[in-house]
C-alpha cells in the first residue's frame, strides 16, 4: 500500500489523454488517403498519363496538408480564445466578488452530493490553494488534458495528412500504369482498414465498427471520383 507521500497521481494512463492529438491525426490521415487516392483515381479513369496522375497527387498532398493545418489551427485557436476569455472573466469576478464565487463553488459541490459543511470546506480550501484553477475545472469544465492546443492540432493533422496522401503517390510511382487503377484502390482500402482499426483500438472502441466506418466512406469517395473521371474526364 502506497503512503501519501509516495502516491503517484499520474500512475494511471487513460485514453482521454490522447484525444487532443488522436482526433487531428486520424482525421488528417483519413483525409490524406481518401482525398488524394480519389483525386488520382479520377485522373486514372480519364486516361491521363502517369506523369499527370503523379503530379495531381503531389499537388493534392501539398494543398491538402496546408489546408488541414490552417483549418485545424484556426478552429482550435478559436476554441482557445473562448477559453481564455472565460478565464479572464472568471479572474475578474474572483477579484471583485471573491466570497460570492466561493459560495458558487460550494453550491456546485453540494449538487454533486457533498454535505453543505463539507462543500463549504472543500470550496474554501481549494480557493485558498488556486481559486482560478478550481473555478476553471468545476465551473467552466476546463481541464488540462482537454485544453485547446492549436499548434499541436495543426502539425499533427498536416503530418498525418501527408503520410496518408503519400501512400497512393508511392503506389503510382511503383506500379505500371496498366495496374494503377486496381493498385490504388487496393492500397487505399487496405490503408483505411488499418487506420480505422488502429484508431478504434487506440481509443478503446470496436475495431470492426472503426474499420467499417472509414472503409465505407472511403469507397464511396473513390467510386464518385472514378465515375466523374470516366464520364467527364479529358485526357491530358
Amino acid at each position: 500500500m502506497l503512503s501519501k507521500d509516495k502516491f503517484d497521481l499520474h500512475a494511471e494512463h487513460h485514453r482521454i489523454n490522447r484525444n487532443s492529438w488522436l482526433r487531428a491525426s486520424v482525421m488528417g490521415a483519413n483525409d490524406g488517403i481518401v482525398s488524394v487516392s480519389s483525386l488520382m483515381l479520377g485522373f486514372i479513369a480519364s486516361n491521363a498519363d502517369n506523369h499527370t496522375i503523379v503530379l495531381a497527387g503531389l499537388a493534392g498532398l501539398v494543398a491538402g496538408a496546408m489546408s488541414m493545418a490552417a483549418g485545424e489551427y484556426v478552429s482550435v485557436q478559436s476554441q482557445k480564445d473562448t477559453e481564455q476569455a472565460d478565464l479572464a472573466q472568471e479572474a475578474n469576478e474572483l477579484k471583485n466578488n471573491f466570497d460570492y464565487e466561493r459560495q458558487e463553488l460550494a453550491a456546485i459541490y453540494r449538487e454533486r452530493g457533498l454535505s453543505e459543511k463539507l462543500a463549504d470546506q472543500v470550496a474554501t480550501e481549494l480557493m485558498e490553494h488556486d481559486a482560478l484553477g478550481a473555478h476553471a475545472r468545476d465551473e467552466l469544465g476546463l481541464h488540462e488534458i482537454s485544453r485547446a492546443r492549436p499548434m499541436q492540432a495543426a502539425y499533427s493533422s498536416a503530418a498525418a495528412f501527408s503520410v496518408g496522401a503519400g501512400l497512393p503517390l508511392v503506389t503510382a510511382l511503383l506500379l505500371p500504369q496498366a495496374w494503377l487503377f486496381t493498385g490504388v484502390i487496393a492500397m487505399t482500402l487496405l490503408a483505411l482498414v488499418i487506420l480505422g482499426s488502429l484508431a478504434a483500438w487506440t481509443g478503446g472502441a470496436s475495431i470492426v465498427r472503426g474499420a467499417s466506418r472509414v472503409l465505407i466512406w472511403g469507397a464511396l469517395a473513390m467510386a464518385a471520383t472514378s465515375l466523374i473521371g470516366h464520364f467527364f474526364g479529358i485526357s491530358v
